[in-house]
């Protein structure tokens, strides 16, 4: 190959790592993808403690979503 055609060969470029996705889950060491449990911002004073424990801790994603969400971020 010549000086020309090592420079107009085309490469594909690398895919950038989708910042905020990246701030809302949490990958595990087996590849499972967590997310925070929805409603517990704000206004959860009137609620009673097993409606506030039962928001606690993350939550699995589905698996169809756990495959996008691997490609997205690789």
């Amino acid at each position: 190959m010549s000086f020309v055609d090592l420079h107009c060969k085309k490469i594909m470029p690398k895919l950038k790592t989708k910042k905020a996705l990246i701030k809302k889950i949490k990958i595990t060491k087996n590849k499972k993808v967590t997310r925070r449990k929805t409603g517990h911002n704000h206004y959860n004073s009137k609620e009673n403690g097993k409606v506030g424990r039962a928001k606690k801790g993350d939550m699995r994603l589905s698996k169809a979503d756990e495959k996008n969400i691997l490609k997205a971020i690789h």
